[in-house]
């Protein structure tokens, strides 16, 4: 029996091939809809008066401003070439991340493996999202699957840690105000009494620029996937390593600062199986839908630095029953502190001894597990995180239908 579409027409802004449509659009197959419409990002920025030769250093707004009113027929201010959205279509918002292009339009012309220009990139992000949105809100019967908005906040470490704090999710302290260089970490170390420290950059992310800091005294060490070259640039590098000369540190740490830094204090991560661990946990409609144990010898547990997939059901039997249903409602407060947002990626740690949770991250884009179905009694067993949110998808569509 042929299957009838149910639901409205499907719009993607994302990198066309890139894994993250691939597995949504195949989602959608699955459930017998179309192929998504998918708008690249590189068409999106590229004709956009983002001063993408100069890349200069930008203030970055704290939320997406209302529009301007300057927009061209398409909707998007200097963006002759965009196609536009279908009527109806539910326009579903994906990373940039993956395609070179789009990259050098966000951050400036140079080597991609660089670290930094952080500042540049969201501040032209933001302006992208509020194009997006804007072009959205003059196609007749169009509507984002995700706001914006809460994009935007997710990628300002700051500001995302504000949210969730003024919310009482639990999060690890944080330095107060703009950290400006090495001294001035060094100085309000001091002063806040933290020997540990993680110091990440404001808007960077796959642990780009991120630096676990230990100092006691004249003794330092400094690790990161952060290479530094002989000129003092920064790469991303796939090898986790370790600085332990001040000068090599101060040099990471300055270089940095310019586009803004979050630091927080360390926060000693429960292991298991002798290494440390967090949880990668997608929060679908509100509900914790999926888990993954994420295991390294490192600070860093991302996998594409090293770190693998642990046994997660030994995390849920070390963390008993109670334990689990906590660390989930936690899971759960983040992703509400995005009400527009119906799947998060929620990075959570739970602390050496007493097993405590906190939020390291929420993650606008945190959903990319293949291969990995729903957690027992999440409301997805057997559908991966793309599955599961057509699922949400159908289901408001349905009820929209009954109205």
């Amino acid at each position: 029996m042929t299957r009838v579409p149910v639901g409205p027409p499907v719009a993607v802004v994302g990198t066309p091939g890139d894994r993250r449509v691939t597995l949504f659009a195949a989602a959608l197959r699955r459930h017998g809809l179309p192929e998504p419409h998918v708008i690249a990002w590189r068409d999106v920025l590229g004709g956009a008066d983002t001063g993408a030769t100069r890349a200069p250093r930008v203030p970055v707004p704290a939320v997406i401003p209302a529009s301007s009113g300057n927009q061209g027929p398409s909707g998007f201010p200097g963006f002759p070439g965009f196609p536009g959205f279908p009527e109806g279509a539910l326009v579903r918002v994906e990373s940039p991340g993956e395609d070179a292009a789009a990259d050098a339009l966000l951050r400036g012309p140079g080597d991609p493996t660089r670290v930094g220009g952080g500042a540049t990139w969201h501040a032209r992000f933001v302006r992208a999202l509020e194009a997006v949105r804007d072009a959205v809100g003059r196609t007749p019967g169009a509507r984002l699957a995700n706001d914006v908005g809460e994009i935007a906040v997710m990628f300002d470490k700051r500001l995302c840690h504000a949210r969730l704090a003024a919310a009482g999710v639990p999060v690890p302290p944080a330095l107060p105000g703009p950290v400006g260089g090495y001294a001035g970490l060094r100085a309000a170390m001091r002063e806040a009494g933290w020997a540990r420290v993680f110091v990440k950059p404001a808007h960077g992310s796959s642990a780009s620029g991120v630096v676990a800091l230990q100092a006691r005294g004249p003794r330092i060490k400094a690790t990161t996937s952060v290479e530094l070259g002989p000129a003092g640039t920064l790469h991303n590098s796939l090898r986790v390593r370790s600085y332990e000369r001040e000068a090599d540190v101060a040099a990471i740490v300055d270089a940095l600062a310019p586009d803004g830094l979050h630091v927080e204090r360390w926060f000693p991560k429960a292991s298991v199986g002798g290494r440390v661990f967090d949880l990668r946990v997608v929060v679908i409609g509100g509900r914790p839908t999926h888990a993954v144990a994420r295991t390294s010898h490192v600070p860093m547990t991302n996998l594409h630095l090293g770190g693998r997939r642990g046994d997660l059901a030994a995390v849920r039997a070390l963390l008993g029953e109670p334990g689990w249903v906590r660390a989930m409602d936690v899971c759960a407060a983040a992703a509400a502190c995005f009400p527009g947002s119906p799947a998060v990626g929620v990075d959570l740690m739970l602390g050496a001894g007493r097993w405590e949770p906190a939020v390291a991250e929420v993650n606008a884009f945190g959903d990319l597990l293949p291969g990995l179905t729903g957690l027992p009694g999440g409301g997805a067993e057997g559908l991966d995180t793309y599955e599961a949110q057509v699922e949400l998808l159908l289901g408001a569509a349905r009820t929209a239908g009954h109205r």
